[in-house]
């Protein structure tokens, strides 16, 4: 496997390249992506939905969201793609500059197909200079800030309803806690991050917690992941190499330890 990643120098422009098919686990999304795929697809799950992107699709995917998605390279080639990330610092300065404002608040999914436009198509090929994982200077930097303000103003000329997406700059609001934990609770993201993306400072979600579940955070995290990955290895015979991942665990030997200490046994003699 191959991935070329421009995040280190070039912080809103990432260029992916597999070989093998990847599954990435889960990913919170801080920014708005536009994205475009130059080979292969890519299977994206978000919000109990799966989302297609092939060859040749443009994509938008909005702020403050927690996804998994996998890459899948065509027969014999690479899966290939672009990304570019729209930060909330250039996008409230182009709101002051330009006067744009969000008109009534979005509702519709939290990532969509583009459709194909000359605009597009050549805002993408703008990007092959960009592309060098070597280029690290400040002029470059400065260009790149740039090409994220380009495709900003390309997007709300080709699709303007993005601007009550884009110039949205409120806070995730308090939602239910119960309902959002008992659909994200296999990623594995910080319990801050679950605090913020259901409204809440880290003290109020912790409270919050403890009188829904009557447990705190972690150990009911811990304790759902488990019980989906023993229903998975004893009932459905997977692997514990395959389930740990899937149920929110960042290493096997970890979820080896905690599955061996909550059941008496380790996974790979439950069968």
């Amino acid at each position: 496997m191959a991935e070329h990643i421009m995040g280190k120098s070039l912080p809103n422009i990432l260029y992916s390249c597999y070989s093998q098919k990847s599954s990435e686990g889960e990913q919170f999304v801080p920014e708005h992506i536009f994205g475009y795929t130059l080979s292969g697809s890519s299977e994206t799950y978000l919000g109990g939905k799966t989302y297609v992107y092939r060859e040749g699709d443009f994509r938008f995917l909005r702020r403050n969201q927690l996804l998994r998605y996998t890459k899948l390279p065509p027969l014999g080639g690479e899966y290939r793609s672009i990304s570019i990330s729209m930060d909330q610092e250039t996008l409230r300065s182009i709101s002051r500059e330009h006067d744009l404002h969000m008109s009534k608040p979005y509702v519709g999914d939290n990532t969509f197909h583009l459709e194909p436009n000359r605009l597009f198509t050549s805002y993408i090929e703008s990007l092959t200079p960009y592309l060098d994982v070597n280029r690290t200077s400040d002029t470059d930097k400065a260009l790149t800030s740039l090409k994220v303000r380009e495709v900003v103003m390309i997007l709300l000329q080709t699709n303007p309803f993005i601007k009550d997406i884009l110039f949205d700059f409120t806070e995730p609001g308090k939602i239910d806690l119960e309902a959002y934990m008992n659909e994200n609770y296999k990623f594995n993201v910080d319990i801050s991050r679950f605090a913020y993306l259901t409204g809440r400072s880290l003290a109020t979600f912790k409270r919050d917690f403890e009188k829904t579940f009557n447990t705190t955070p972690n150990r009911w995290l811990q304790q759902k992941r488990l019980a989906d990955a023993y229903y998975l290895i004893k009932e459905k015979g997977f692997k514990s190499s395959d389930v740990y991942l899937e149920v929110g665990f960042k290493d096997l030997s970890h979820f080896s330890f905690a599955f061996k200490k909550a059941y008496g046994v380790s996974p790979s003699h439950l069968n």
